[in-house]
């Protein structure tokens, strides 16, 4: 029986996807089904999504790689660091090619944030207080619900896992998000995308 009175806070869902690898709504789902008992919400994972999901723990991503994009005008430049496990995994080609796409992406999208966990709380709020203010006019039983929606739009804008790839026709509208799932389940390891520095000239 899911106990949809408990709502996993987005710190939490984050740590038990860096633990299982496995996708943020799965998480969130398991948690609300666990009531927030983080070892029945890996074996809720685990019996639905079977040898895919695997309990990391605290593995750490000690190892990866810097990779770099600037755009053919040379007016736009990024940097972004791709962690991961193992420096077997960091050196394979096709973690290389993706930190690149990646690079790619934040040229492009121009993303303010790695996760929604990163976004400054005041910030946050001060997002949501205007969603709502815009929202004044709606019955108040879903004036909640229409503030939350915007503000999950806002998180599209800013913070790169929930982007989709800017090269939707590659990746088929996938997030970012989602295709560091694909990454971490073909590696086997907790690979993280740390932080970027994305250059502009004249900002």
């Amino acid at each position: 029986m899911t106990d949809v009175s408990h709502s996993p806070s987005a710190k939490d869902v984050k740590a038990l996807r860096d633990r299982t690898g496995a996708g943020m709504m799965d998480c969130k789902k398991a948690l609300t089904e666990s009531g927030g008992d983080v070892d029945k919400a890996i074996e809720i994972l685990r019996v639905k999504q079977g040898k895919r999901i695997e309990d990391r723990g605290e593995r750490l991503a000690t190892e990866g790689t810097v990779q770099s994009y600037v755009h053919s005008n040379a007016k736009v430049g990024v940097l972004v660091e791709v962690d991961t496990e193992t420096d077997f995994v960091a050196r394979n080609d096709e973690l290389v090619a993706f930190a690149k796409d990646i690079a790619l992406h934040i040229a492009a999208a121009a993303p303010e944030y790695v996760t929604e966990e990163d976004v400054d709380e005041e910030r946050r709020q001060s997002e949501l207080r205007v969603y709502e203010q815009e929202a004044a006019d709606k019955p108040e039983n879903v004036r909640a619900k229409i503030a939350e929606g915007k503000l999950r739009k806002w998180y599209e804008t800013v913070v790169l896992l929930d982007q989709p790839h800017v090269n939707g026709d590659k990746y088929d509208g996938k997030t970012i998000g989602q295709l560091l799932d694909e990454v971490r389940a073909k590696t086997g390891e907790n690979v993280q995308i740390r932080r970027f520095a994305r250059f502009a000239v004249g900002q």
